[in-house]
């Protein structure tokens, strides 16, 4: 795929600037403001594609509510990843029928990942009339022309079409928080997992130019945000697609080079893609926070060939032991699935035993969930829901014991935090952060939010520190 086919033109996003001022002048003609609402369901990378509609919707002349019943506009950007987020979705679908019977002019629309599937569009379509709009998420950067046409022609507008997906730079963003920030460095996925349906739904990878990127790091730093979060479904293979020799750790290396105080986080990662020369340039870049969250997925190495994972268990923590063999104080993160159909007790329990032996930091488990359109979900699997609960429960078991482990180690020491917000917990008000992207719970004054601060921690618990800021 060339890269001009890859970047949306500057001729197209005129264009849609264009059905923005129509959005914008048909709004003008009210007596208030218009309201919209932008509800995002699932990963960082929805949050980030959040931004951006709010962005468009912002330019179209809306004003953003958290109020489904005064809202002119409803999106629901949503994630297909797990059938929990979609049964959630669905519910909140149905409650929006409340919202048009005493609002009908109100336009209810469905984007992300979700809406990208034909058989969620059709269920839509046929049993969920109320809603006016589905677009996928390749289709967003068009929000302005898709609104234009429900609102213009007054008729439903689905917008699904299969494409390999594009890049649409320079579109306007409203940021939640001032403190934290995400940006976009690529976007879809070669991987073709067997149980994942983003391939599917966002398209196949395609990577921002290094200066687009950068230029916006910049910009936030300048702005005085203090951690910037690299988002992509698989960040260690960017720059595959680019024209020129040029990789994450080349990106990574480039964005540490700008002045200032910061942190960079990315996610997520893929072994397979994920090299020494990543580990060394986190470990000698100053802003690049020490934390890396590389999903295994399972510890069995059959269990791995059948999810199309094309790494060993022994290859993993091999690739593991060097990078905190440059990185010492390295916090290692993971993602694990139980349950993969056909997995047997004993293949699940050498999961168990890999997280035994890799001693992570913290682990996100999964109990697998089919995705309807991926291999995963036509393969059998004869072992019933209980029996892979008790397999799930015996790895969250031996995890928790090591967080609960490690995080007691804190207790005592000062460590330097990121202030970014309000607890909800009054007996320590503040929210934050170690570069290990640990959550404190510290007392201190509320002056402190969007800053650095050193903490001395006091308790800890499997899930948190808690500690006093260092006056």
């Amino acid at each position: 795929m060339e890269r001009k086919e890859v970047l949306v033109s500057t001729e197209e996003l005129a264009q849609q600037k264009e059905f923005s001022a129509k959005v914008r002048s048909f709004n003008a003609q009210h007596t208030r403001a218009p309201l919209a609402l932008v509800d995002t369901f699932g990963c960082q990378q929805n949050v980030a594609d959040g931004e951006m509609l709010m962005g468009l919707l912002r330019d179209m002349g809306y004003e953003l509510t958290d109020n489904e019943a005064v809202a002119d506009v409803i999106l629901l950007n949503t994630c297909a990843i797990r059938e929990h987020a979609e049964k959630r979705v669905y519910g909140h679908l149905g409650r929006l029928t409340h919202t048009k019977e005493a609002k009908p002019d109100q336009i209810i629309c469905l984007c992300g990942c979700m809406a990208q599937q034909k058989v969620v569009a059709d269920k839509i379509k046929n049993s969920y009339r109320h809603v006016d709009l589905v677009l996928g998420p390749q289709a967003e950067w068009r929000l302005p022309e898709l609104l234009w046409e429900v609102i213009s022609r007054r008729r439903r507008v689905f917008s699904i079409e299969d494409e390999h997906g594009r890049i649409a730079e320079d579109l306007p963003v409203v940021r939640e928080g001032s403190v934290r920030a995400w940006v976009s460095i690529m976007y879809g996925c070669n991987n073709f997992c067997s149980y994942c349906i983003v391939p599917y739904v966002r398209g196949r990878e395609r990577s921002r130019e290094p200066e687009k990127i950068i230029a916006e790091c910049r910009e936030l730093i300048a702005q005085g945000y203090k951690e910037i979060t690299l988002l992509g479904q698989n960040v260690n293979s960017y720059g595959k697609d680019l024209d020129t020799p040029y990789d994450f750790a080349d990106l990574l290396a480039a964005i540490d080079a700008i002045p200032g105080e910061y942190w960079i986080r990315f996610m997520s990662s893929q072994p397979k893609d994920a090299t020494h020369k990543l580990f060394d340039t986190m470990a000698r870049c100053g802003h690049v926070c020490k934390q890396l969250h590389l999903p295994v997925q399972s510890g069995n190495d059959r269990v791995l060939r059948a999810m199309n994972r094309p790494y060993s268990r022994a290859g993993y923590l091999s690739l593991i032991g060097y990078a905190r063999s440059v990185m010492p104080g390295l916090v290692l993160t993971s993602d694990v699935i139980i349950g993969f159909p056909g997995e047997t007790e004993s293949e699940a329990m050498d999961t168990v035993s890999l997280v035994e032996e890799a001693k992570f930091d913290a682990l996100f488990t999964f109990i697998f969930s089919p995705r309807p359109g991926t291999p995963a979900a036509g393969m059998v699997d004869p072992v019933p829901r209980e029996e892979k609960q008790k397999w799930f429960d015996r790895l969250v078991a031996v995890q928790n014991a090591y967080s609960a482990e490690k995080h007691a180690s804190y207790i005592g020491k000062t460590v330097r935090v990121l202030v970014d917000g309000e607890s909800d917990d009054p007996d320590w008000p503040l929210s934050c952060r170690t570069e290990g992207n640990r959550l404190v719970r510290v007392r201190g004054d509320k002056a402190l939010i969007g800053t650095f601060a050193d903490v001395t921690i006091q308790n800890s618990n499997t899930w948190a520190l808690y500690g006093e800021a260092v006056k």
